[in-house]
Formats: structure tokens, C-alpha cells, sequence
């Protein structure tokens, strides 16, 4: 399971939430769904190796799914959107 790239449409939309949503440097709540079997989840935390990012784990009730949440200051709207392109490589992660 490998999510789709998004398009540049859908980052430039999602850029322009981004800015509206919050101030910038601010803290962000990055979401994802790793699936169980994943090695991944430990190559997704280190794209959070600044800041003392905060994560949150939560296994599924028949523990298939591992929601992780990571809470970090960011600098920019374009800092978040790099960490959602890179974990859009990682097979076996869904982005939220």
C-alpha cells in the first residue's frame, strides 16, 4: 500500500490553507496511519529530528494499523509540505 503523489495543484492549495490556518514559525500536528508490518515508522520519526518533536503512537483495535502524531515547531508552510512529500515515498504510510 503506497499512497498516490499529490499534484502540485493540491500542494499549492494546501500551501495557501497552511498560511491562513496558523502563524508561521508555529507548532503543527502532522497525522499518519502506518501500516503494522511497515518498517518504515522509524525512517518516518527521523524526518523529525529538529525541535523536539512530540509522538503520540496508537495501535488499532486488532492491531493492523499504528496511528502516529507528531507535534513539532515549524518554520514554514513549506517545511510541512517537504515532510508530507517525503513520507508520500514510504510504502506502507497513509498521510491525514
Amino acid at each position: 500500500m503506497q499512497t498516490q503523489p499529490q499534484s502540485d495543484d493540491f500542494y499549492s492549495r494546501f500551501y495557501d490553507q497552511l498560511l491562513e490556518s496558523q502563524e508561521w514559525p508555529g507548532v503543527y500536528l502532522f497525522k499518519f496511519i502506518v501500516k503494522a508490518e511497515s518498517e518504515h515508522i522509524n525512517t518516518l520519526k527521523s524526518y523529525f529530528d529538529h525541535d523536539e518533536p512530540q509522538f503520540s503512537e496508537k495501535q488499532s483495535s486488532k492491531k493492523t494499523f499504528t496511528s502516529l502524531s507528531v507535534k513539532v515547531k515549524m518554520e514554514t508552510p513549506d517545511s510541512v509540505i517537504q515532510i508530507y512529500k517525503k513520507a508520500s515515498t514510504l510504502e506502507g504510510i497513509i498521510t491525514l
